[in-house]
């Protein structure tokens, strides 16, 4: 017996031998009078054996076996699960496995097993948190996280979104480093599945503001839309921008939660490639994860908007610039010379301004006058000719080039369509480069 039923058999006996009242002995052991008659009784019939709870000794019928909790150690030491928390392994043992235990037990065959979780839960310091928006789609707050999402031993950059409101990732894409391609996809992502959203929260980042936007505004100026700002503005998205981290901390604590969950659901899969990963951040891995975290809205209706645009949704999350054409419907752009591809239909006059719109999806087109026309790369790149001051000549000869007449045999070796390698080579420094 313990020390505490040997407390009680010591008290009852007494209250049996009416050396002391019901009262008293239900204070000195802290229960009920109910409880004094009901265990005295049993005492008088059975003994002290009464007080010892009959389950004492006995295995519970729900209980692990060895073997089960063996198999559940053994599925924890697989690598592919290596750095999985808690909380994960519970869900990923009935997903993938088909076994169904609670968080205590299976804490308590981690701890038995001498498995820590890598997510150690520190002390948080009390702070005011702001209160979420009260309709999905009034605010998305945007962000990239550089980590080793694939487990190759370098970084990739995961760039997201998440709704204010409800908590729900309405877009992932991931690229080697942060940058304007990233973005993009997201947005694009979020617009086909969920629709334009209200207002767009970010950091500083020279995708989303111009470095000179503080120096214009002392001088009273308006600094120039980025290429993002300027798909924002024409998709009617207001753009806020965050002053701290801590400003935007919702998306700041998804990434927290990413970077314990999204390497093992990758590594589970095989998946060592960003190409692969983008399919299945889009196929599984978002619908699961805001089923398992997401949440209502306070308000049902939502301000996302169905996108109804007369524009083509990659003629607006692209990059735009402004061009004029020649003689032979041939732009530069980038140092690079492009031939708008306009057969069928009257050739673009020369001088014509044109709208030049540069996408990962769509290559390079150009918009006349509301329709969209195909280009294809020039052989000859621009190069800005070195200026060089005559010494004893009073008149500076120009170098003019020879006439060619587009479709002629003279024309058609200067020219050839685009080649795969230069026009990947061209949107990755558009897209992908590092911004500064």
């Amino acid at each position: 017996m313990s020390g505490k039923q040997l407390k009680r058999a010591h008290v009852l006996r007494k209250f049996n031998e009416r050396l002391m009242s019901r009262r008293e002995a239900s204070v000195a052991l802290g229960i009920s009078e109910r409880q004094v008659s009901r265990l005295s009784k049993g005492m008088r019939e059975e003994g002290e054996v009464a007080l010892v709870h009959k389950n004492t000794g006995r295995k519970p019928t729900h209980a692990l076996t060895g073997e089960e909790k063996e198999r559940i150690v053994g599925i924890r030491r697989d690598p592919k699960y290596k750095g999985c928390n808690h909380q994960h392994f519970l869900e990923l043992l009935k997903r993938e496995h088909g076994i169904v235990v609670s968080y205590s037990t299976l804490y308590g065959v981690m701890k038995g097993a001498g498995i820590a979780s890598p997510k150690k839960r520190r002390r948080i310091e009390k702070h005011r948190r702001r209160k979420r928006k009260a309709y999905a789609g009034e605010l998305l707050q945007k962000d990239a996280s550089p980590y080793d999402w694939l487990g190759i031993g370098s970084l990739q950059t995961l760039h997201g979104s998440i709704d204010d409101a409800t908590g729900q990732v309405t877009g992932m894409y991931m690229t080697e480093n942060e940058c304007l391609q990233g973005y993009l996809a997201v947005m694009r992502q979020t617009v086909l599945v969920y629709g334009v959203p209200l207002s767009v929260y970010s950091d500083k980042h020279t995708i989303f503001r111009s470095p000179l936007t503080q120096k214009k505004a002392e001088l009273g100026e308006e600094a120039n839309l980025t290429q993002y700002g300027r798909a924002l503005d024409e998709l009617g998205v207001n753009i806020i921008y965050a002053n701290s981290p801590q400003a935007k901390g919702r998306i700041e604590r998804l990434w927290g939660t990413l970077q314990s969950r999204l390497p093992v659901e990758l590594r589970a899969r095989g998946i060592t490639t960003i190409e692969g990963a983008n399919r299945f951040l889009v196929e599984e891995f978002i619908p699961m994860f805001n089923a398992r975290f997401s949440r209502d809205a306070e308000e049902a209706k939502t301000l996302y908007v169905p996108y109804k645009h007369n524009e083509k949704l990659d003629d607006i999350l692209c990059v735009k610039d402004k061009r004029t054409t020649d003689n032979a419907s041939v732009f530069s752009f980038r140092g690079k010379r492009f031939k708008i591809l306009d057969e069928g239909y009257p050739l673009i006059p020369a001088g014509a301004k044109v709208d030049v719109l540069v996408s990962v999806r769509e290559s390079v087109r150009v918009r006349y006058k509301g329709r969209v026309f195909a280009t294809a790369l020039h052989s000859e790149t621009v190069t800005r000719p070195v200026k060089v001051r005559p010494q004893k000549v009073a008149v500076i000869e120009r170098h003019v080039k020879p006439h060619l007449c587009h479709g002629t045999d003279e024309w058609k070796k200067v020219w050839h369509h685009e080649r795969y390698e230069d026009s990947i080579a061209f949107i990755y420094d558009i897209f992908f480069k590092p911004a500064a």
